[in-house]
């Protein structure tokens, strides 16, 4: 976890390409206090980090975001009202790239909609 202590993972469903999972964001981190004090915002390179971070349990190996070429942040995502989120993943993998779907909610709120495609990082 590249972001240590963010969130936790409650629930990971992992189904042929499609993975659903609910994570616990942890409203006393540090990340907070920055962004924004007062009124905490879930950055939106987190929730991409997040993501990736799914993607890669899902398939077991490291990737690298090449491309997100549709990102649409539909609702803010506050720690202090909302600290669980639903993500659902759609994972299609051919040998040289991973494109990834992705929708996060919070109670029936869509606050992110993803299109990305991943690369395997290569171990040097």
């Amino acid at each position: 976890m590249l972001i240590e202590g963010l969130y936790s993972i409650e629930t990971f469903e992992q189904e042929d390409a499609t993975v659903t999972a609910t994570v616990k964001l942890h409203k006393e981190h540090a990340v907070f206090k920055g962004h924004f004090p007062g009124n905490p915002v879930m950055p939106g390179v987190c929730m991409i980090q997040m993501i990736t971070e799914l993607t890669e349990k899902a398939l077991d190996k490291e990737l690298f975001l090449s491309v997100a070429s549709n990102i649409k942040f539909m609702a803010i995502i506050n720690p202090e009202k909302n600290d669980t989120i639903r993500l659902a993943l759609t994972i299609t993998e051919t040998p040289d790239t991973v494109k990834v779907k992705n929708t996060v909610h919070f109670e029936d709120t869509l606050a992110l909609k993803l299109s990305a495609t991943f690369t395997p990082k290569t171990r040097v």
